[in-house]
């Protein structure tokens, strides 16, 4: 149980402010407070991702995405109670609340589910040939760079395995054994590693249909150069309440135009812009998959992620986004690893 004082709000509040609460109380929620002190709706992280994919900014109010009708329990509740109103609805907070509505503490359901880890597997993709990052990469391979002290590929597993997930595949080829030596079996870490060898290229799925055994639940896919602190447990539970069958997760991306852009009706000139900047959703190269998208799988040849997106699409299956607003960075070339290097402490405590 948690006091609530850290996470109330006003439903005038904007974005930007209950952004501030939810990671202030680190919760993942903020409790929405009516000027009479009664709790009126909650609002959590996951709501404000959708309101930035439906066009809402920082400056925002949260009227149109907080939930006005909450699930809540009473402060007479058992804790058994509590917990199944909580299972029963897949929630992990509930507020408690007395006779007359008044908030008087939070039931914070996650670290029950914690006690044990979470089965889903995490495919990580370590096969490539880091060209981008030469000389870096001659003689090793991209996800082993070191990046705080530690190969980048490490990192990514210490942040999967905080999160509850401690079973890992990893795509290997680019000087494979250098991978296989440092981490084994994964036992030295806490985990559990298995490898698939690709003789072959195979882009970005392709990989997948080199498994063995075949996922029978939902599994992250995550490029294996990625640092981030996305919060990998609500990626996975946004994927599973909404039914997807496969989750891309997103990034906002500012391309600015270096000359002014001159708006025309016709031949006539209505407007100028100097160097305006457009703004774009682009793939940040960690996913969700449900089962049913390896029988999409051209049975051992190369495949992209995106085509399989494309594919998903086609079939008329479930695709959804999953905003990044948490650190997140692809280590394509020498000034991201650099800057990787000089932010690593301030975003990780690993």
């Amino acid at each position: 149980m948690y006091e609530v004082k850290e996470i109330k709000i006003s439903p005038l509040a904007t974005i930007r402010e209950a952004l501030q609460v939810i990671d202030r109380g680190a919760m993942k929620i903020a409790l929405v407070i009516d000027t009479d002190g009664r709790l009126t709706g909650t609002l959590t992280d996951g709501d404000i991702r959708r309101g930035f994919l439906s066009g809402l900014t920082l400056d925002d109010p949260i009227e149109s995405i907080y939930h006005r009708d909450p699930v809540t329990a009473s402060a007479s509740d058992s804790r058994e109670k509590i917990i199944e109103i909580a299972l029963s609805r897949r929630i992990y907070q509930i507020p408690i609340v007395d006779e007359q509505g008044f908030v008087v503490r939070l039931a914070e359901i996650d670290h029950l589910i914690r006690k044990e880890k979470h089965p889903n597997l995490v495919f990580l993709m370590a096969g490539g040939l880091g060209q981008r990052l030469r000389p870096l990469t001659n003689d090793i391979p991209k996800p082993m760079l070191s990046v705080g002290g530690r190969p980048i590929l490490e990192t990514v597993i210490y942040q999967f395995k905080k999160h509850g997930y401690s079973r890992f595949a990893i795509s290997i080829n680019y000087k494979s054994d250098q991978i296989k030596e440092h981490f084994g079996d994964g036992s030295r870490l806490g985990v559990e590693i298995c490898y698939i060898s690709e003789n072959q290229r195979m882009g970005t799925a392709g990989a997948l249909g080199l498994m063995e055994s075949q996922p029978d639940r939902p599994f992250f896919v995550m490029n294996g150069d990625i640092l981030t602190t996305v919060d990998l447990e609500s990626l996975m539970d946004y994927h599973i309440r909404n039914g997807s069958s496969a989750t891309m997760c997103i990034r906002e991306f500012g391309l600015e135009v270096p000359y002014g852009v001159v708006r025309l009706n016709k031949e006539s000139i209505v407007a100028i812009e100097e160097k305006p900047v457009q703004q774009f959703y682009v793939n940040a190269g960690i996913y969700v998959l449900s089962p049913e998208m390896l029988r999409l799988l051209p049975a051992g040849e190369a495949l992209d992620m995106t085509r399989l997106f494309e594919m998903a699409v086609e079939k008329g299956l479930t695709t959804l986004s999953f905003p990044i607003r948490e650190f997140w960075m692809d280590i394509g070339n020498p000034a991201d690893y650099e800057r990787a290097n000089l932010e690593f402490k301030s975003n990780f405590n690993v």
